[in-house]
């Protein structure tokens, strides 16, 4: 019973780089962000995978950016073409999902927001990647 106080718990990232590389993005939007890829873990918003990146705009202030890519998306994809997305592929999806928020949301506040990847997202990503 005491369990209900304490909430539920956040399932740690797996994937974590053993060694962080700050990259940096110049956006369409005018700002330039640097982050980092902090790992992935099941999401607790949707069934899928959350993808989690360290991001900044002033190289003073980072937060944490979710990138949720929901199993039905893959599965769509992997539906219409016949084979498995692996995980570098499923990662190249939510790193250009991120770079897409980078560039269309107007301000770095906006990027506090979960980045949501729609399954016609997967197929255009993946067709501009040229990842059939």
């Amino acid at each position: 019973m005491p369990l209900r106080w304490f909430g539920k718990k956040t399932v740690p990232l797996a994937g974590v780089p053993t060694v962080r590389r700050q990259k940096t993005y110049s956006a369409q939007s005018g700002y330039v962000y640097q982050y980092f890829y902090e790992g992935h873990r099941p999401s607790s918003a949707e069934r899928g995978t959350e993808y989690v990146f360290d991001v900044s705009s002033d190289r003073k202030t980072s937060s944490p950016v979710s990138v949720v890519i929901s199993d039905a998306a893959v599965a769509s994809w992997q539906n219409v073409s016949g084979r498995t997305l692996s995980a570098t592929e499923q990662y190249a999806i939510a790193k250009m999902a991120l770079f897409q928020a980078f560039d269309e949301r107007e301000s770095p506040e906006a990027m506090r927001q979960p980045v949501h990847v729609a399954p016609g997202a997967v197929q255009a990503i993946l067709a501009a990647l040229h990842i059939d």
